[in-house]
């Protein structure tokens, strides 16, 4: 069994700032930047207030869906976050599930995750800043005695760094998991048509059929929307949480 588990590859480097790496999960990112933008461009033409078209109900529910999230979650105040927790949402549900495809997933790439969660990092300590003031953004890390300080600037930064390691852990181990054992059922079926004489036959990968596809259904689809909705739920509650 030859299995190998690599980073995402390198297609080009850029030749500024000293060349910039254009990896897989780079490309991929666009190409879901694309399909999103596509998609909204497509479900929000030719809007009526009378009579809805059936894309423009499947756009209704879409946005009522990610409407009921923040209102449960966050507040009927925090309307305007709307936007931002479904594009995070969108993002993130089809940058994992693009390995259905069999491309890499860009948030099976740490650095991905990673800028996901700096944006709601920095979102967090904006409400920090608007609800509390300069002083009281700063007091708040002696809270509940000046002690406790190092603790808390380290909790601050725990949060993006924990939001990022999450969601790259599950999607990377996905992947992981599914060569590893795609890997084994051909080892698998070789050693059970080795003895064939005929190669043709003893070289059909038997054991790959159907088990791969159960595996896709977990870490491709139920994976990918658990983890896009885990990193959405955080993402409210410690925005929220800024303000109280």
């Amino acid at each position: 069994m030859n299995v190998a588990i690599n980073g995402p590859k390198i297609l080009f480097t850029l030749p500024i700032f000293g060349g910039i790496n254009i990896t897989e999960s780079v490309r991929n990112s666009w190409l879901v930047l694309i399909i999103v933008t596509c998609l909204c461009y497509w479900l929000t033409k030719d809007l009526s207030v009378h009579n809805p078209g059936k894309k423009q109900i499947v756009a209704e529910k879409l946005v009522l869906f990610v409407k009921g999230l923040v209102d449960s979650n966050m507040g009927s105040q925090w309307a305007h976050m709307i936007p931002f927790v479904g594009t995070i949402l969108t993002f993130s549900f089809l940058s994992s599930v693009m390995s259905v495809a069999g491309l890499r997933s860009p948030t099976a790439d740490f650095s991905v995750t990673a800028a996901m969660a700096l944006v709601t990092f920095f979102f967090i300590e904006f409400y920090h800043l608007k609800s509390k003031g300069l002083l009281g953004f700063f007091t708040r890390l002696t809270e509940p005695v000046i002690v406790m300080t190092p603790m808390n600037i380290v909790g601050e930064f725990a949060t993006p760094l924990s939001l990022a390691l999450r969601h790259f852990g599950n999607i990377a181990s996905g992947t992981v998991i599914t060569a590893l054992v795609y890997g084994a059922l051909a080892g698998l079926s070789q050693f059970i048509l080795g003895w064939i004489p005929n190669t043709f036959i003893a070289n059909i990968p038997i054991m790959q059929i159907g088990i791969p596809a159960v595996l896709s259904v977990y870490f491709d689809l139920f994976s990918s929307g658990i983890q896009a909705y885990i990193f959405c739920m955080l993402t409210m509650a410690n925005i929220a949480g800024a303000v109280e």
